[in-house]
């Protein structure tokens, strides 16, 4: 959190902006100093108010705000790059959110690795009517990521971004496995059905 910093200087002193009779004033130029400590940190801010923006520049609390600002997709254990990088990237994945961009790019941010996606749609055209149908007749969506180490709380994460990035009509499945070979790969699964 930030706070005051002491003997923080203004950048714009108020004793100096004085009439030329209270310049030598010790009491006036100690009262205005008084209110120059009080009005310093504002006019910082201020001054350099567009950093506060900038997810690069922002300091780590005001980051943390602006995720939930714009709405990026974070759960509040992510590192601090990976805050800073959602943070930047949310107003692009706003535009593809519920497609299977959206949904790639928000897992890579939150994971650092992309996931293999499987869905039982399709795109197809056809000259005459009534072409067959592409995909699979049952809608549903699969989620693969495969980290180092995973565990069940990685499995929940997943799941958890998941349901808030996938098309909203699409009933999903998560897998989280091991990518070493040299242990047996750690299959933590979650499988939601929407169906009623």
């Amino acid at each position: 959190m930030r706070g005051s910093i002491d003997g923080l200087g203004s950048s714009a002193p108020i004793g100096l902006m004085l009439p030329a009779v209270f310049a030598d004033d010790d009491l006036a130029q100690k009262f205005v100093a008084g209110l120059d400590e009080v009005l310093a940190p504002i006019l910082h801010v201020l001054d350099c108010l567009d950093t506060y923006f900038d997810p690069a520049l922002t300091p780590l609390d005001f980051a943390q705000w602006l995720s939930i600002w714009v709405g990026a997709e974070t759960d509040g254990i992510e590192s601090e790059a990976r805050l800073r990088a959602a943070v930047a990237a949310a107003a692009a994945l706003h535009r593809v959110r519920g497609t299977r961009q959206g949904l790639s790019e928000a897992v890579r941010l939150a994971f650092g690795t992309a996931p293999e996606i499987t869905e039982s749609g399709g795109a197809a055209w056809s000259a005459r009517p009534r072409g067959p149908v592409p995909g699979k007749p049952r809608p549903h969506l699969n989620v693969t990521l495969r980290l180092p180490d995973p565990t069940p709380a990685d499995t929940h994460r997943l799941d958890t971004l998941v349901a808030a990035a996938r098309p909203a009509h699409m009933p999903y499945s998560v897998t989280v496995t091991a990518i070493t070979a040299t242990t047996a790969p750690a299959d933590t699964s979650a499988e939601r059905n929407l169906e009623s």
